[in-house]
């Protein structure tokens, strides 16, 4: 016999199946206390995510230690609260970074990575060298790279002028997406063919929400493998190349 006066929300194992703000309940006419303190973390969680700076620094270290060459810019927004206010600022290079750029381009590449911290430099620290790690063996071996950009205060299209300065036939850029309240740090990739100024977004493929409790390091390492070949292959992305790696999944047998 139970004695508890505590009444057990039969929702209980639907809410443990998910991150999602399911089956709150009420406290008479409010949301229990409980419910209100959760909230107000997963708020303080999400405006952190947004605010922290990026420690480009240590990135860059760890990638090193990958064995990628990296490289360090930042946009023309000159601090955070400008960056959040001015999205056109975002998306373009500082001037001076543009030029140093340009000064290391030599013989075109097929391939820029460019790593931004975005809208949550959380998602950048926690798993963008993960990802890379996991990317770096699925690349074809005769494929040629620039040096991996860090950049600061980016926006996606910042992807475009840094790969064009430096002469790469593809870009694809990791950046911190929009905090929501149950996911701070999710990882987005965009890729984009021919980058160049003023593309716009339906030209770009994306792969989004990267994250263990989302699409995992191996599972989203295979899907940017594939659109990074087939995109050089046909010469395109966006509307017109369509995420079909789950094709080559069973083909080839993998197992994820």
């Amino acid at each position: 016999m139970n004695d508890s006066p505590v009444t057990r929300n039969p929702l209980d194992p639907w809410r443990a199946a998910t991150p999602a703000r399911i089956a709150l309940g009420r406290a008479g006419a409010g949301v229990p206390t409980n419910e209100v303190l959760r909230f107000g973390w997963a708020h303080a969680m999400a405006r952190d995510a947004i605010h922290a700076a990026l420690d480009a620094q240590a990135l860059a270290d760890s990638l090193n230690a990958q064995g990628w060459q990296t490289e360090q810019v930042r946009s023309r927004a000159g601090d955070r609260a400008c960056y959040l206010r001015r999205p056109d600022l975002g998306r373009q290079l500082a001037p001076e970074d543009s030029a140093r750029l340009r000064s290391l381009a030599g013989t075109p590449k097929d391939l820029c990575i460019v790593i931004g911290d975005g809208l949550s430099s959380m998602a950048i620290e926690r798993h963008a060298a993960p990802l890379l790690a996991e990317l770096q063996p699925k690349l074809p071996p005769t494929l040629s790279l620039t040096p991996v950009v860090i950049a600061t205060q980016a926006r996606v299209a910042l992807a475009d002028e840094i790969a064009e300065d430096l002469g790469a036939r593809l870009s694809i850029i990791l950046i911190g997406e929009r905090p929501g309240l149950s996911s701070p740090d999710s990882l987005g990739v965009y890729i984009t063919h021919a980058p160049r100024r003023g593309r716009h977004d339906a030209e770009r493929n994306c792969i989004s929400n990267i994250r263990p409790e989302g699409l995992g390091y191996a599972a989203a390492a295979f899907k940017l493998a594939w659109l990074i070949r087939e995109s050089l292959r046909r010469g395109l992305t966006g509307v017109g190349l369509k995420d079909e790696s789950h094709l080559a999944l069973v083909d080839e047998g993998v197992s994820l």
